[in-house]
């Protein structure tokens, strides 16, 4: 290995954590974008846009920021062998689309 190869903590450069942080990105990205359609339809729908707005872009900030330590865990957890779901992400994720969808309705219904 010479001083410009990526320095990977498991033996896989390709396996989970990679295809993992690459498709929590795409989701941080069609969060971003779900925000900037709901900032298009403030004018027409009103103020309520805004909590779906900050929904959004509250969600991709957390996945943002909490990136770096999914992929160590589970970059080690290859290492060890033994790699545990991140139930509390999927949860928290599901949260907020059934969130995003609630108040999307009341937007609409009231609006």
């Amino acid at each position: 290995m010479n001083s410009t190869d990526p320095v990977f903590p498991h033996q896989d450069p390709g396996l989970q954590p990679e295809r993992t942080v690459m498709s929590w990105g795409r989701t941080t990205l069609a969060l971003c974008v779900a925000a900037m359609v709901f900032a298009r339809w403030l004018p027409h729908y009103g103020i309520g846009m805004l909590v779906l707005i900050s929904l959004c872009l509250l969600a991709a900030g957390g996945i943002y920021f909490t990136q770096r330590k999914r992929y160590k865990e589970s970059s080690h957890g290859i290492v060890r062998e033994r790699i545990h779901a991140d139930v509390v992400a999927v949860f928290a994720m599901s949260a907020i689309v059934i969130g995003l969808g609630v108040v999307g309705l009341l937007v609409i219904i009231t609006g």
